[in-house]
């Protein structure tokens, strides 16, 4: 009677966590998943009336088919790398950092004050101060949930998330309220910022290219050789075992979160002051919730976030280009970078985890 309800109470699929896999047959399921996400998203272009060579080729070219076609791909992977790099720092300890998004306009809101109302001082220093603001920015709205995480045990995922839609709405008070442009002739927006707020060109670029290498390094020599990453690695593991060592669990976490929202911060430091040269609605658009993504996907290898940020960006470019060239909406770029994502991120679940059925007794 007891083995007849143990078998009704066993759920009929369960999901199990496989072993590690070596370095060489993850690089081949890799390299299987990214074959069979274009496939994928051939047979949709082809759905559609297009050669899916020709196609794929214009996403390639478009990318990189002039200088300034290059300029716009490397602007778009500045945010995406530097907001990967902040949400590593949070998901190496299993804290679910989904609030990258607000992170990065508390960060833009925090350095435009400066730009703002400070623009008189000299150009480096403003400089300066906006980057450390855009870090305190981004540090503390991250301790917020890391404070009632620690404190009253909720739930991070929900509380980051809900954070992002607080500060965007902090964006259009700011726009409608006290640092309205009195010129905007009665639309709600934040004047634009002076040469003298602005990031310096470097190759025809911001300098936020230079700032997310950088943070490549910074990043990759804080987790793999600090005792900072240590701690990080264990609190991610097992926060028991990290107590029984004598960690402070709670100082880790606070510490952790800080520097994540601070990293994500520096990317709406950069955006306000390096591509839209003000604050608005769209500083973020959308780059938080996308380098969820990539940091998944590069398994939270501050390199291979580097790489994957790169290939996110000629996609992203070169569907641009692929829409003009083809007549196609931007509901098909959506789609097509959707189905590329779904495939592979399916491989990657799976290479993590296999199901098990409840067997017939």
């Amino acid at each position: 009677m007891s083995n007849g309800k143990a078998a009704k109470q066993e759920p009929l699929i369960r999901i199990i966590k496989k072993a590690e896999l070596s370095v060489s047959k993850m690089m081949v399921l890799s390299v299987l998943a990214f074959a069979a996400a274009i496939i994928a998203g051939g047979i949709f272009i082809l759905a559609l009336g297009h050669n899916p060579f020709l196609v794929y080729a214009t996403i390639v070219k478009g990318a990189w088919r002039s200088s300034i076609a290059v300029k716009g791909t490397i602007k778009i992977a500045i945010p995406l790398l530097i907001a990967s790099l902040g949400i590593t720092l949070a998901f190496q300890m299993k804290f679910w950092n989904i609030g990258a998004e607000g992170q990065i306009i508390m960060g833009a809101i925090f350095a435009t004050y400066f730009a703002l109302f400070f623009d008189h001082l000299p150009h480096g220093i403003l400089l300066v101060l906006m980057f450390l603001a855009g870090m305190v920015g981004g540090g503390l709205w991250a301790l917020i949930p890391a404070f009632f995480k620690t404190k009253f045990g909720t739930n991070e995922t929900l509380f980051t998330l809900m954070l992002n839609y607080i500060a965007l709405y902090m964006i259009k008070y700011f726009a409608e309220g006290p640092w309205r442009d009195p010129s905007s002739s009665g639309f709600p927006k934040i004047a634009s910022f002076t040469e003298n707020a602005r990031l310096d060109l470097i190759f025809g670029v911001h300098a936020g290219w230079l700032i997310g290498l950088v943070l490549v390094i910074i990043v990759f020599i804080y987790l793999k050789f600090s005792k900072h990453g240590y701690e990080i690695s264990v609190v991610g593991e097992s926060i028991n075992t990290a107590r029984y060592a004598g960690m402070n669990v709670r100082k880790i976490i606070m510490r952790t979160m800080f520097f994540s929202g601070a990293i994500c911060g520096i990317a709406g430091m950069a955006q306000a002051t390096g591509a839209a040269y003000t604050l608005g609605e769209g500083v973020a658009g959308g780059v938080g919730f996308t380098a969820i993504i990539v940091a998944w996907l590069s398994r939270l290898n501050p390199v291979a976030i580097l790489v994957v940020t790169v290939l996110f960006s000629i996609l992203e470019k070169g569907s641009s280009v692929m829409q003009s060239t083809f007549g196609l909406s931007s509901a098909v770029s959506g789609i097509l970078q959707g189905i590329i994502l779904f495939f592979i991120l399916g491989f990657d679940f799976f290479t993590r985890y296999r199901f098990v059925f409840r067997k017939a007794r």
